[in-house]
């Protein structure tokens, strides 16, 4: 295994760009960053932020949350009442990842359509859309994910969006965007996020992703949704005081990094092509990738959890997807030296197993 092997000493962590941490520029911000009470409105670097945050997106207004999860859980709260239908692509981190919330907190009924690698057309919503019935709950919500993390990564286009967009509009359904990766979906598709924006009528970002902020996400949508969304997310606990210092973070998250999200999409890119050149595994990449990699091991024999320990025991870290898929991100922290000590180490692995 070479020189390279020495880089076990220092672990190459794919689990997640959650596992960033904050730049020194973003240190420096939280230290410095004038704070007030959110919860009365008056922290004057959460307000900037969410100003910012609304602007970028092309929106009215916008609303800092500690959690894509939790936003993603105001915005079913804003849009809907208990009882209400919602409809999620089969399998949206919505509807799989975010403790059920659509039902144990929104009080929410779901309908699911399979996408391609995660888009809805509008074809596909209209087959699961029901008529109006009284035996039917009403189908009021529309959420779809870009970029779709349990689909590789695989992003929207705008046109995509505003295609299943118009087909909601027709059949008087809202459309929420969980953008976790949104800003990973603009730069693989060369698009400003305003483009996809402009489509839905809400849209929630995590800053604590790819763009290494440490804590937060945004939700974005008219003045009157915000407003529903901060009764939801003070329902939700989610009340912040001084919270300045974690929104100064996110300042610098959305200016200084976001076009450097490029990087993490060509070493994704050369994991996937890297591992299927090996043989034996599959990392197929969805028409627009972007910094996730879905790895197939099953014709080389191996369930996920045994590559996951393997990996783990020469200091690759990385997220089983059972029984036999195994999910890579790459952010800012993983190098090209990394990318070339994971394929390295995998031929090594391959070749004594």
């Amino acid at each position: 295994m070479g020189a390279t092997r020495a880089m076990a000493a220092s672990i190459v962590d794919l689990r997640s760009d959650t596992v960033t941490q904050p730049t020194e520029a973003m240190r420096a911000a939280m230290a410095a960053a004038p704070v007030g009470d959110d919860v009365y409105g008056e922290d004057p670097t959460v307000n900037r932020l969410q100003e910012m945050a609304a602007a970028r997106l092309g929106m009215e207004a916008a609303l800092f949350v500690p959690s894509g999860t939790m936003g993603n859980t105001c915005a079913l709260l804003a849009h809907t009442q208990a009882g209400d239908e919602v409809v999620f692509e089969a399998q949206a981190h919505m509807h799989l990842w975010e403790c059920g919330n659509y039902a144990s907190i929104a009080g929410l009924a779901v309908r699911t359509v399979a996408g391609q690698h995660g888009v809805i057309g509008p074809a596909e919503l209209e087959a699961v859309l029901r008529p109006a019935n009284v035996h039917f709950p009403p189908t009021r919500l529309v959420c779809i994910e870009n970029t779709h993390n349990n689909h590789g990564g695989a992003a929207w286009t705008p046109a995509q969006v505003a295609a299943l967009a118009a087909a909601a509009r027709r059949h008087g359904l809202r459309v929420h965007m969980d953008g976790a990766r949104l800003f990973n979906a603009a730069v693989a598709a060369g698009a400003d996020v305003q483009a996809y924006a402009r489509h839905v009528d809400s849209v929630m970002f995590c800053v604590s992703k790819g763009l290494s902020a440490p804590v937060g996400s945004l939700l974005c949508g008219t003045q009157a949704f915000i407003e529903r969304a901060v009764r939801a997310r003070k329902r939700l606990g989610g009340g912040m005081r001084q919270a300045g210092v974690l929104a100064a973070a996110g300042i610098v998250a959305l200016e200084q990094m976001v076009e450097r999200l490029a990087e993490d999409h060509a070493r994704a890119r050369a994991l996937a092509v890297g591992l299927e050149a090996l043989g034996g595994f599959r990392a197929p990449l969805p028409p627009l990738a972007t910094n996730i990699v879905i790895v197939e091991v099953a014709a080389r024999g191996w369930t996920a959890p045994e590559l996951v320990a393997a990996w783990r025991a020469a200091g690759i870290l990385c997220n089983p997807r059972p029984p036999s898929r195994v999910r890579l991100v790459t952010h800012r922290h993983i190098t090209d030296a990394d990318v070339a000590y994971v394929l390295e180490t995998t031929r090594a692995l391959a070749a004594a197993r």
